[in-house]
């Protein structure tokens, strides 16, 4: 067999789903099963290989917090339970691949201001590695755009450096981080992510504390940014970002720090306590030219990641 045989054979160049319907099924099947048990024993190695990206080091992060503090595990776990499951499997080229699956959980109400859906983003990155879930946004049905179809009724993916859209996916996490720290670029449609967030702030007080907000990029491997073309010619796109609170006392005071700060804490805090998060969201961009051009934040999942002492 010819080195490009091999090539063909392992995917690196045809054109494929991502996925047979019944591998994103295991998939899903797989990660709640691992989610469920590491969650009842508050143990991360239980779930360490189902998970990845912005996904992974938040759950692996709060899982480590948790077992500090419940040793004996989780009194309150409720099963988790995915079900009413559409896998939305786009054609590729090369690794990684990756698809959607759109699920109803058992965490909300069926009908109503109430009812979500999850929405999971599953990684394979070769052909011997498993599937990964990266990417969890939860939201309401009606906030979901159809999905483009191709000649075989698959999903589409967005190229990272699409062109056709307000924001190129690859630039969407550097440029809300700088939106952020600035308020620049003003690309993003006002809301709970953005504006009032950036608000709360820089409006937050405490006598005898200050506090400084840094706000990173983060686009590499798992990390990046993952999306599927929308009907009307926009995207629907998850990312990364990673968000850093420092907090400084003046003398005599000291940085509160809740057991689950403490449970990833390191260094001795004396007056200053920095909380490192990584956070994932989950984006409507429409395309160029459309509307005004404003990409909107439809959830944003954070979690606290590490904490720094001094």
């Amino acid at each position: 067999m010819t080195a490009s045989g091999c090539v063909t054979v392992h995917g690196e160049l045809e054109v494929v789903p991502a996925a047979t319907r019944s591998e994103a099924a295991q998939a899903l099947k797989d990660f709640t099963a691992a989610y469920n048990a590491a969650d009842k024993a508050y143990d991360p190695a239980l779930d360490a290989d189902e998970v990845g990206g912005s996904l992974g080091a938040i759950n692996q992060a709060g899982l480590k917090a948790r077992q500090k503090n419940n040793p004996n595990g989780n009194a309150d776990h409720r099963t988790l339970e995915l079900t009413d499951a559409t896998y939305v499997i786009p054609k590729k080229a090369g690794w990684p691949r990756w698809f959607l699956a759109d699920t109803d959980s058992n965490r909300d109400q069926d009908s109503g201001k109430q009812d979500t859906r999850w929405l999971l983003v599953f990684v394979k990155s070769g052909p011997g590695a498993g599937w990964k879930a990266v990417y969890l946004s939860v939201v309401a049905p009606s906030q979901l755009p159809g999905f483009a179809k191709d000649a075989d009724g698959r999903a589409e993916p967005v190229p990272e450096d699409s062109a056709g859209l307000a924001v190129a996916p690859q630039e969407l996490s550097k440029q809300y981080t700088g939106y952020l720290q600035k308020g620049t670029p003003d690309v993003f449609a006002p809301g709970a992510a953005t504006s009032l967030w950036r608000t709360t702030r820089q409006n937050t007080r405490r006598a005898g504390f200050s506090y400084q907000y840094i706000d990173q990029p983060l686009t590499g491997g798992a990390f990046g940014p993952l999306g599927l073309k929308t009907k009307d010619g926009g995207a629907l796109v998850f990312f990364s970002s990673k968000h850093f609170e420092r907090q400084t006392a003046a003398k005599g005071l000291r940085p509160e720090v809740t057991p689950d700060v403490q449970a990833l804490l390191s260094g001795e805090v004396q007056s200053t306590l920095t909380k490192e998060r990584v956070s994932s969201q989950l984006v409507y961009v429409p395309k160029r030219g459309a509307g005004t051009g404003k990409v909107t934040v439809l959830n944003r999942l954070p979690g606290l990641t590490s904490a720094q002492g001094s």
